[in-house]
């Protein structure tokens, strides 16, 4: 009895443990999410389409303003580099995650961008994740490609 209570008192702990670290920091000036990173070369939005090589990942860096972040757990955003530009932004083996609270804000980006055709059923996965109407979600009928990002580090700007 004392052996089965002193399992189920450390599977508790445990559980505590790992919870309490995977808590998400608030999306705040400073705040970095991933590997920290330094500013340099930023590619401007002008300059993004030409440095993408197709579908192999270019090492970069972006600014831009989160626009949607996956509601269930802050494992991908878009980001809208402005003059039109928007990139799909997932992390690095889902190292990290993002807060909620993080749309609206202007991050610093700093991984890997390439170009990629997103399959209707992923399409479809991510309109859930953002909690769209199911006429929206069964209104996607072709994939789509996309500028995608995988960012090794995420870092507020404001």
């Amino acid at each position: 009895m004392k052996q089965l209570f002193g399992l189920l008192l450390l599977s508790a702990l445990s559980f505590t443990t790992v919870t309490a670290q995977t808590a998400i920091a608030p999306a705040a000036k400073g705040v970095v999410y991933g590997t920290k990173i330094a500013e340099k070369k930023v590619v401007n939005t002008t300059d993004f389409d030409g440095k993408l090589k197709g579908e192999t990942p270019v090492k970069m860096q972006l600014k831009g303003t989160v626009t949607s972040v996956c509601e269930k757990r802050g494992c991908w955003a878009n980001v809208d580099l402005g003059n039109g530009k928007t990139v799909f932004v997932k992390m690095k083996d889902y190292a990290f995650f993002l807060p909620m609270d993080i749309k609206g804000k202007q991050v610093l980006l700093s991984g890997e961008a390439y170009e990629e055709t997103t399959s209707v059923d992923e399409l479809r996965h991510y309109a859930e994740d953002a909690k769209k109407s199911k006429e929206e979600i069964e209104a996607i009928k072709e994939p789509v490609k996309k500028n995608r990002f995988t960012a090794a580090g995420i870092t507020v700007l404001d």
